[in-house]
């Protein structure tokens, strides 16, 4: 569960009593993607999460027994102490234990500036990270996704800024932030997987860079997917000198 607990729950006039009214008020937020809400929601209210790896695991139980072999990952969101995921992991084994017999892999979403400078720390206890690179863009400039396009092109239109960060990963800060985690990160698991998951795992640009940087995939909207094969295809080619490609006879 990544967002804001609040966006399940019904609004207060569709509340039926006071009791219910009082509960929605008292979760709500003045700036909730910053918030209550991700891996906080999982260390508050264990039980959404025990429910969630439940699931999981049970589908993946039942996929098993139709004689096919999922690939399951259970990843936990918006992480930035390395003691959050270590907790977060142990609930993960101890339900998914519960359950069955099942081969997983537990990681985290780096989407916060902390994240990627303690990255070493969050190595210790993730199989895998996965660059939320739509938070970390907003985290790391201090912009709202949803409120920027009130000054964003005027940044755009007079120079500040060269391209629109939530399209274009914004390689000298957000990428340096990335850069700084792989480092960190590999360094206590050599074999840590990497990728990223947002609009910009289907960006030609941000594509190439995550391919210099070592990431083992990107993962973007369904309608991006030949892009982002085409883009990370082109990397890998021009990392080997090749810049041209002939088609046809």
């Amino acid at each position: 569960l990544d967002w804001p607990l609040h966006e399940f729950l019904p609004s207060l006039e569709e509340a039926r009593d006071d009791r219910m009214r009082e509960r929605i008020r008292s979760l709500q937020e003045a700036n909730p993607m910053l918030g209550w809400r991700a891996c906080r929601l999982g260390l508050f209210f264990p039980e959404i999460y025990e429910m969630q790896v439940r699931a999981i695991v049970r589908a993946a139980l039942a996929v098993g027994e139709r004689g096919q072999r999922p690939l399951v990952e259970i990843m936990h969101p918006l992480v930035g102490l390395g003691e959050e995921l270590r907790r977060l992991r142990e609930l993960t084994v101890r339900t998914a234990s519960e359950e069955g017999d099942l081969e997983y892999l537990v990681g985290t979403m780096i989407e916060l500036p902390r994240a990627c400078v303690r990255a070493d720390e969050i190595a210790e206890h993730a199989d895998f990270f996965s660059f939320g690179t739509n938070d970390l863009t907003q985290t790391a400039l201090g912009l709202s996704r949803d409120d920027a396009g009130r000054f964003l092109s005027h940044y755009l239109e007079t120079g500040i800024l060269e391209r629109d960060p939530f399209e274009t990963i914004d390689q000298g800060g957000v990428g340096d932030l990335m850069r700084i985690a792989v480092e960190r990160g590999r360094s206590v698991r050599a074999d840590l997987k990497l990728g990223i998951c947002g609009e910009h795992g289907g960006e030609p640009k941000s594509v190439a860079f995550c391919h210099d940087l070592g990431l083992d995939y990107v993962s973007c909207s369904p309608y991006r997917v030949p892009l982002a094969r085409l883009a990370a295809a082109q990397a890998a080619l021009a990392e080997q000198g090749i810049t041209t490609i002939a088609v046809g006879g």
